[in-house]
């Protein structure tokens, strides 16, 4: 005779048609740049094994930087206030302004220079392909802010990369247009690097700029 048909208990049956919600949070942690899904996978793993206060206070901190920090209205970096704590401090020289790619630019600079002066944050580069123009990275803010006077130097500090070098050319364009000068951080050989193994593009601008000592 065949087996009887398995009958399994509600509770076991409930768990599976609830099973989806760990998948659910693997997948959503995949979200971070540089998590793929076994880095998610340890990560929900451990968060609900070891330390679920740890996941806890991680997600009402998500919830709260979601809710409440923005763009500040002069240098476009994150902050929660209406001005970042650089565009507000009165000893930062805002006559000199550095165009940078993102918030994390910023932060890069200031840990390893003394610049003191002010920034602008695009939020990305030009790239038509993708739909980003200067409209998405509000080129119009930094054209009032350069119009207005006041700014006697514009420091780009964007990638050299095909999309950056446009952005760059770009807003030396329109910076020249008000008769702003424009400068640009120095690309070239690494500190510490060694020649044999820098790139053909990175040793040819290094050359374009080489300096007299």
């Amino acid at each position: 005779m065949p087996p009887p048909d398995v009958v399994l208990p509600e509770c076991v049956t409930s768990a599976v048609s609830e099973s989806s919600l760990l998948p659910e949070l693997i997948d959503a942690l995949r979200c971070l740049p540089g998590v793929g899904p076994k880095s998610a996978q340890r990560m929900a793993f451990y968060l609900l094994e070891r330390d679920r206060d740890a996941g806890r206070h991680l997600a009402s901190m998500m919830a709260a930087a979601m809710d409440r920090i923005g763009r500040c209205q002069s240098c476009r970096t994150l902050t929660e206030a209406q001005l970042c704590g650089i565009c507000a401090n009165p000893k930062r020289d805002q006559s000199l302004v550095c165009v940078v790619e993102g918030p994390s630019d910023v932060a890069a600079i200031e840990q390893a220079t003394e610049f003191s002066g002010g920034y602008f944050v695009l939020g990305g580069r030009l790239s038509p392909l993708d739909g980003i123009g200067p409209e998405e990275l509000e080129l119009g803010l930094l054209q009032q802010r350069l119009a207005a006077g006041g700014v006697r130097e514009l420091i780009l500090a964007i990638s050299p990369t095909i999309e950056g070098s446009a952005t760059s050319h770009y807003i030396a364009e329109m910076a020249a247009a008000v008769k702003v000068p424009v400068t640009r951080i120095a690309h070239g050989v690494p500190l510490g690097g060694e020649l044999e193994y820098v790139d053909g593009g990175t040793l040819a601008h290094a050359f374009c700029g080489r300096q007299p000592v």
